[in-house]
């Protein structure tokens, strides 16, 4: 598994597809509200990419807001979950969030995942609070 910070538009491309097939195939979100003004590669916001055996299935992204790193739109494509790519894309955001010179990092979540957050670190500090009909936390 490897995970790439996108600097191409061709990655960035491959990122929404696991986006789009997540959140709004898998999840009912509306295609419009999915996709945002910092979905760009050149924008505030810093986007990876992980792969597996060479097929990329997991994305997620860094948005520097008020001096805290966000973490954002963590997805990965079902066939590939449970196969510790989540904590990989978790690491990798805080390495660039380090880089970034941020050095507290907050997770914009689905609650259903809640209890994989916490095994990394991450407590709630927020109420649930709904996003695109599904339940979220801080």
């Amino acid at each position: 598994m490897e995970a790439i910070r996108i600097t191409e538009d061709n990655d960035l491309k491959k990122a929404f597809h696991i986006k789009k097939k997540v959140f709004v195939e898998e999840q009912g979100v509306p295609l419009e509200d999915e996709f945002d003004e910092f979905d760009r590669l050149k924008g505030e916001c810093e986007h990876i990419l992980v792969y597996y055996n060479d097929h990329p299935v997991g994305t997620g992204r860094l948005r520097v807001v008020d001096n805290f790193g966000k973490l954002e739109r963590i997805c990965i494509l079902e066939p590939y979950r449970k196969l510790g790519i989540g904590k990989i894309i978790i690491r990798a955001l805080e390495e660039i969030a380090e880089e970034k010179g941020v050095s507290q990092v907050k997770l914009h979540g689905q609650t259903q995942a809640e209890g994989f957050y916490k095994k990394l670190g991450y407590h709630t500090s927020s109420n649930m609070f709904m996003e695109d009909g599904i339940p979220h936390i801080f």
